[in-house]
């Protein structure tokens, strides 16, 4: 498990560019976290690292969106928000083994999607408010106040990637 603390957006998307060359096709990332949290901006970060084409924001109402990459891996970015369990997320008929996969809130909904993966839980402060998104976008989120930001990996890859990513700090 790396702990670390992340002080604002730039440094979160930081992190998403640290992670980016790290990833390869068939890793699946899940991201916790409450509304504002980071999990959009961390994204970002991992689609500006692989040169993923297209604006990398929330995909809330779409579920799914494919970035193509510069070097040919796609980046899926999955809002599993309004899904109720892993048959819902199965049923988006992703390819897991082709593609680098970011589920956001996706806990608990993983389940046989894949024996590995990276866990990355962002926590707010204490008494944080998302006041500062902006109503019709939620992805404007200013991160003015430090995350605390857990990365645990499961499986062969995901703690191998874990231990890249620390190895990166």
């Amino acid at each position: 498990m790396l702990e670390l603390t992340v002080p604002g957006a730039a440094a979160m998307e930081a992190l998403g560019a640290r992670l980016a060359p790290l990833l390869r096709a068939g890793d699946l990332v899940l991201l916790n976290g409450g509304l504002g949290a980071g999990k959009t901006t961390l994204t970002r970060g991992v689609g500006a690292a692989l040169g993923a084409r297209g604006a990398v924001t929330s995909p809330t109402f779409v579920l799914a969106r494919e970035h193509p990459t510069a070097s040919g891996v796609p980046l899926v970015h999955v809002d599993a928000y309004r899904l109720a369990t892993g048959l819902e997320l199965d049923d988006l008929d992703l390819d897991y083994a082709g593609s680098i996969v970011i589920v956001e809130w996706g806990a608990g909904k993983l389940d046989g999607v894949s024996d590995s993966w990276l866990s990355i839980d962002i926590r707010r402060p204490t008494g944080a408010s998302a006041s500062a998104v902006a109503p019709a976008d939620p992805d404007a989120l200013e991160l003015d106040e430090p995350r605390q930001v857990t990365v645990t990996g499961f499986g062969p890859r995901g703690l191998e990637l874990e231990a890249a990513l620390a190895r990166a700090e």
